[in-house]
């Protein structure tokens, strides 16, 4: 008999024992192993924050989030993040509060970045929030603004790039040829007509010459100071026309040179291949949106199910064969 109570009472100390043990052991868990103080913060995405999501200080951590509560009003809805740290935690007045994760496999954390105010918040203050950097939303609004860019601006301008191309051409091929072969025979008549100019302009040079001549020996006897002035502006006159003629001979020279490197082949095919081109990149244009619409996703997914459940890199099922069961 005394065997048996014996028993029971160790059967029931080990049981009292292993619920004490469960109770310290889940407050161990869940943060909550002494007197807390609340706070909150609002914002406006809350994304990856729920019930138990650890609250770090610097790294540390020192509470966990206890309640969300959506903020609504007529513009805009809000969210009010309300978690407890550990009693005592000062927390300077200017600290900011983020919703953070430190990789793609961790998870979020409401992360407070300490500030250098010397007054601390009591409990029940708002602590400064920081709306999250989310790098798969970043990208999806960055495909979504170059999609938007793609029709709103791309392709207008592309239509008129090739519209203009094809105005080009037209006009190059109908009036182009004709208004070449008009400038190639005025260049050609300049070109002949330049060394008859020359020889005018030397012959009159060596009249001008022959007139001072005689004009100096005409009036050697009086009224020299206004002759030899008269033949100093006519010398220079005659060294202008000089000058003249050697740039008529260079101009001479580059027409000649233009001339032989007008090539209306050469032209029609430069036009011909940006014409290709830019049809070429309006016709897959769209296809690169999609494609980054579909990356974007695709990765935000993968992000998603991993944050859920982190073992799937290491022990995840293959895909069922639907041509097994045949």
């Amino acid at each position: 008999m005394r065997n048996n109570q014996l028993n029971y009472v160790a059967v029931g100390s080990f049981v009292a024992a292993s619920l004490v043990g469960l109770v310290i052991a889940v407050a161990l868990l869940t943060g909550r192993t002494g007197a807390t103080d609340s706070y909150y913060a609002v914002y406006k995405n809350v994304e990856g924050i729920k019930f138990g999501t650890q609250i770090m200080f610097e790294g540390y951590q020192i509470g966990q989030v206890e309640a969300i509560k959506p903020l609504i009003d007529e513009k805009k809805i809000r969210f009010k993040v309300v978690f407890e740290v550990q009693e005592g935690w000062k927390i300077p007045g200017d600290s900011t509060a983020q919703i953070v994760s430190s990789g793609l496999l961790a998870p979020v954390v409401l992360s407070i970045r300490a500030g250098a105010s010397q007054t601390p918040l009591k409990p029940g203050d708002m602590v400064p929030s920081k709306e999250s950097a989310n790098i798969f939303a970043v990208i999806s609004e960055v495909a979504g603004e170059v999609s938007e860019l793609s029709n709103s601006s791309l392709r207008p301008l592309l239509a008129s790039v090739n519209q203009a191309v094809k105005t080009f051409e037209t006009i190059l091929g109908a009036d182009g040829k004709a208004l070449v072969s008009e400038i190639r025979g005025v260049i050609e008549g300049v070109s002949q007509k330049i060394p008859k100019i020359t020889d005018n302009v030397e012959s009159f040079s060596e009249k001008i010459n022959k007139s001072s001549t005689e004009l100096n020996a005409l009036l050697s006897s009086g009224n020299r100071e206004k002759v030899e002035t008269m033949i100093a502006d006519m010398n220079a006159a005659m060294s202008n026309f000089s000058k003249l003629s050697k740039n008529l001979n260079e101009s001479q020279g580059k027409l000649h040179a233009l001339l032989k490197s007008v090539n209306e082949y050469s032209v029609e095919k430069s036009i011909t291949d940006f014409r290709y081109v830019v049809g070429s990149i309006a016709q897959h244009i769209e296809a690169f949106n999609q494609n980054m619409e579909a990356t974007s996703r695709n990765m935000y997914e993968f992000s998603r199910q991993i944050r859920q459940n982190p073992g799937l890199l290491l022990g995840g099922a293959p895909p069922k064969d639907e041509g097994a069961g045949r």
